[in-house]
């Protein structure tokens, strides 16, 4: 009877009548919601509490409460470092943001050709770790560059390196945000003011701008708090001008000072939350641009400024090409810049490395750990943070869990994990320096960014499909499987390759947790470029690149020939 009647609702296009979970089925939620919760606490924020505990020991273990952040502060060269973190990130935010702008605007408001191959030109930086871009510099400006007098007498190794390669580094995450921004508009706005006679460049100033001035704010904090927490592009380039996240490196790595590593941390983790609260209280005052009524803006051709647009898209994506290129080209180079003959030897890493390829291996191995778990715990825990209406205290602080990475460094993170996970009196030490610890850190430092797309998927699902299981009296982890995961399945695809491309090129948060049997490709990058061997260090980055791009076209692929059937039933 119950099946004809939600049956008869679904043909008649009634909605059919709620019916709460089953003791069963709610006991059964109440408990996965727990599992998730202690999940979470553990893998995020236990190890950053182990960090907050550890700046207020001393080395013994005993507890000198802020004498550690009195001491830090009472040394001239580590308050420099601050300094020099802070001034580094506001001069590149300072110069990505425009750029950013500039680039989405053209390829959103213009009518200028080729904008497919323009975004993902810009876009090429996501695919190779951020300190690929410091190794391209130094065959570029370095003391063997072929642009080495390029600089007026300036050496690449310093701020300016550091501010150049991380622009390249920021840049498309700036874009991607900022063409988010730019994409919706209001077209009436824009006839009205055409009507009126407004000038182009009022428009811009009084239409334009206040329309994307969220994106611009939210980009600038994501690019500040990119640079300023970003470790490997100052190891490679920086040269004697020390930032926070190097100065944690030594402390930790180099001098075993733990209870310093963690006020650098504390200290670090600084200004990513402050900028991650006030660009989430910009957000929160942000009104949606759009109403039912409004009509999309269809840029119209205007010859000159498109292809002013044109040659600006054309010089920046020629610049971030042409420098990862330079990488690339020097991986195969016998002997730079004495011997430019082409050569396979730089990718025998053996002469490089002492586990050779293993490294590579153990990252793609990693890296996909990371997908298949990762996705499995994001997908799931956003469905029972997002769909199931029990235990409402437990889902609240489970989204408080999932969204805290973002404000979190992955620096940071992987000193949390150092102090938690390698304390003695911890249980579960035996992890430190596994396979398994290196998956459960980038599940966690890469899970809010997942845990929002999940979100997203799941809010443009209907209600009704849990209200009509729930009248056939089927079980909510059954619709689950059977409808959630099957329609939800391009967004799940999307988790997937962003966490395994992100698992590939990451290296801050990981670079304290490998042991000498899972030493990942990027820490090898490191090493190797310490060594001098930096034609092998751009080889393997090289061979990170092409790995993160062949997952993203293989997205690509199934997303087209493979689930968008199961997308068909959007279409009327």
């Amino acid at each position: 009877m119950a099946e004809a009647v939600a049956g008869g609702a679904i043909l008649t296009g009634a909605a059919p009548h709620p019916r709460r979970m089953s003791l069963s089925e709610a006991a059964v939620a109440r408990l996965l919601i727990l599992l998730l919760v202690a999940l979470l606490l553990g893998i995020i924020a236990l190890p950053l509490a182990s960090l907050l505990s550890k700046s207020v020991e001393d080395g013994s273990g005993a507890f000198v409460g802020l004498r550690n952040f009195a001491t830090y502060f009472s040394t001239p060269t580590l308050v420099a470092s601050l300094f020099n973190s802070v001034a580094v990130a506001a001069l590149a935010t300072a110069i990505v943001v425009p750029l950013a702008f500039t680039y989405a605007y053209a390829l959103t408001r213009s009518r200028m050709r080729l904008k497919g191959l323009f975004y993902a030109a810009a876009l090429l930086p996501v695919f190779a770790p951020s300190l690929l871009a410091a190794i391209s510099l130094t065959y570029i400006f370095g003391n063997q560059g072929f642009l080495r007098g390029a600089l007026f007498g300036n050496s690449i190794y310093g701020p300016i390196g550091i501010v150049i390669a991380e622009i390249l580094y920021a840049l498309p995450h700036a874009l991607v945000i900022n063409v988010a921004a730019l994409a919706l508009a209001d077209g009436r706005l824009y006839e009205a003011a055409e009507a009126l006679g407004t000038r182009p460049a009022r428009v811009f100033r009084t239409v334009t701008l206040p329309g994307a001035r969220y994106g611009l704010i939210s980009s600038a904090f994501v690019v500040f708090t990119l640079v300023v927490t970003d470790f490997g592009i100052p190891k490679v380039i920086g040269g004697q001008f020390n930032v926070l996240a190097t100065d944690a490196y030594k402390q930790v790595v180099g001098q075993q000072n733990f209870p310093m590593g963690a006020v650098v941390g504390i200290v670090l983790l600084a200004p990513a939350i402050l900028a991650f609260l006030v660009e989430r209280t910009v957000q929160r005052r942000q009104v949606a641009l759009l109403s039912a009524r409004a009509v999309p803006l269809e840029p119209k051709r205007r010859p000159l400024a498109d292809s002013l647009l044109t040659v600006f898209c054309g010089l920046v994506a020629g610049t971030v090409i042409g420098t990862y290129g330079v990488a690339v080209w020097a991986s195969f180079i016998t002997y730079w810049p004495y011997n430019l003959t082409p050569t396979l030897a730089n990718y025998d890493f053996e002469r490089f490395e002492p586990s050779g390829w293993d490294p590579y291996w153990t990252s793609l191995k990693m890296a996909a750990l990371t997908a298949l778990l990762g996705t499995g715990l994001v997908f799931t825990g956003a469905y029972l943070i997002e769909k199931t209406k029990q235990f409402g205290a437990g889902r609240f602080f489970a989204q408080f869990l999932a969204m805290l990475p973002m404000a979190v460094p992955g620096l940071v993170i992987g000193l949390g994990y150092v102090f938690f996970f390698n304390a003695p009196s911890n249980p579960l030490n035996w992890l430190y320096g596994t396979l398994a610890i290196l998956v459960i850190n980038s599940v966690a430092h890469f899970y809010t960014v997942a845990h929002m797309t999940a979100t997203t998927a799941l809010k443009n699902l209907d209600g009704e499909f849990e209200a009509v299981s729930a009248s056939l009296k089927i079980p909510f982890w059954v619709t689950f499987a059977r409808v959630t995961v099957p329609i939800s399945m391009p967004a799940i695809l999307d988790i997937a390759v962003y966490l395994f491309v992100n698992g590939m090129t990451t290296v801050s948060a990981v670079i304290f947790l490998y042991g000498a049997e899972t030493k990942l490709a990027s820490v090898a990058i490191v090493h190797m470029d310490e060594a001098g061997t930096t034609s092998a260090a751009a080889a393997m980055a090289s061979a990170i690149v092409l790995t993160a791009i062949g997952a993203k076209l293989a997205q690509l692929g199934l997303s087209r020939f493979v689930f968008a059937r199961l997308q068909r039933w959007r279409v009327r």
